[in-house]
């Protein structure tokens, strides 16, 4: 075994995003109908492979985004280290505003450099690397799990790409996500590297309505 095929899939639209609300790690949203009918469609896409495991965060919208390949038995585990970014105070508030000038003002002192910085009673990107990292290291020690299939969030996924292509985080809005995007990754074991094949594709989302990108 040298190498692993790893689907990674931000979850699907919940009425948090349509509202354009921020929800992180402190708001377990379930899928809405368009959230649903997203999960279906990748489920659609997708159901004639076999993964070896499924991973999610702890949250129940990425439970509920693979929800079909859950059914049909496959081994799955959850990891709080895969849930969204805590944005603190601001999670769950109708969007105002201030708080969309905090929130550009953060984002921003991140990609100005500034990847330590907490929001408000919530974490940094930094917090969030050093969680990721003891899941990340688990899925790349069992080779013997060939096609893994995990779903996250959009922040958190930025957090990951950005750290298994050993970029700086301060570079990873360069990773875009829509709700139920995918990204095809190939983890090479003998070189240790990644290599991506899908870039946020949606092509499983073609019939749908249009999707939020909050």
């Amino acid at each position: 075994m040298s190498s692993k095929i790893i689907y990674l899939i931000r979850h699907g639209e919940t009425d948090y995003n349509r509202r354009g609300v921020v929800q992180g790690s402190g708001i377990d949203a379930e899928l809405n109908e368009l959230g649903h009918a997203q999960a279906q469609a990748f489920y659609e896409a997708y159901q004639h492979l076999v993964f070896d495991k499924i991973y999610t965060s702890k949250l129940i919208r990425t439970h509920q985004s693979v929800r079909g390949f859950l059914e049909k038995g496959y081994p799955h585990e959850a990891y709080e280290g895969l849930n969204e970014i805590s944005w603190g105070v601001r999670e769950g508030r109708t969007p105002n505003s201030m708080d969309n000038d905090y929130y550009r003002w953060l984002v921003e002192s991140w990609q100005g450099g500034h990847t330590d910085l907490q929001a408000e009673g919530g974490e940094s990107p930094e917090e969030v690397q050093k969680r990721q990292l003891p899941v990340i290291e688990l899925i790349l020690s069992r080779p013997e799990e060939k096609v893994v299939l995990v779903a996250m969030h959009g922040r958190a996924m930025r957090v990951l790409l950005a750290t298994i292509f050993n970029r700086s985080l301060h570079e990873m809005d360069e990773y875009i996500h829509t709700n139920l995007g995918l990204y095809l990754l190939h983890y090479d074991y003998l070189s240790k590297t990644f290599s991506i094949q899908k870039h946020n594709d949606i092509a499983h989302l073609e019939l749908l309505p249009p999707i939020s990108i909050p």
